[in-house]
């Protein structure tokens, strides 16, 4: 089977904050019903900031493997290219982050309110991604 690589040069990507490994891409915001469609990329052999999901996610790997990890670093799934996963909210912290190369994923986002706690290491929150905060940096993006 032949194999493409996913062009994204063309993809305006920006850093959340100093956060390392992370770059996203809104696509689109619907706050009336609650969606929201981002890409994401997380670095290769790297590890995103520590959160948990607060609304539900639906996600499609575009390009690489997507690797979750458990709090103390050890791997908990992963997903390969062309894989979709649906997942309800869940309180239980994780990283995530690229295998062998950058990760690209898309997410469809479901819900209202805070859909992400971003936690330091002890599990502590220093951070919240709300609807309205993805609402007003896409709207940001459109206007530049």
């Amino acid at each position: 089977m032949t194999s493409y690589a996913f062009d994204d040069r063309n993809i305006n990507w920006r850093r959340l904050g100093d956060f390392q490994h992370l770059h996203f891409h809104i696509l689109d915001v619907d706050e009336t019903n609650g969606i929201a469609d981002v890409l994401f990329k997380f670095a290769a052999n790297e590890k995103i900031v520590l959160h948990r999901h607060l609304a539900h996610n639906n996600t499609f790997v575009v390009q690489g493997e997507h690797r979750l990890y458990h709090p103390n670093g050890e791997i908990k799934e992963v997903r390969p290219v062309g894989s979709m996963t649906s997942s309800p909210p869940n309180k239980d912290p994780h990283r995530e982050g690229g295998g062998d190369q950058d990760v690209i994923i898309a997410f469809s986002i479901r819900g209202t309110g805070v859909l992400y706690e971003l936690l330091d290491d002890e599990q502590n929150v220093i951070g919240t991604i709300s609807m309205s905060d993805l609402a007003a940096i896409y709207k940001e993006a459109r206007a530049a």
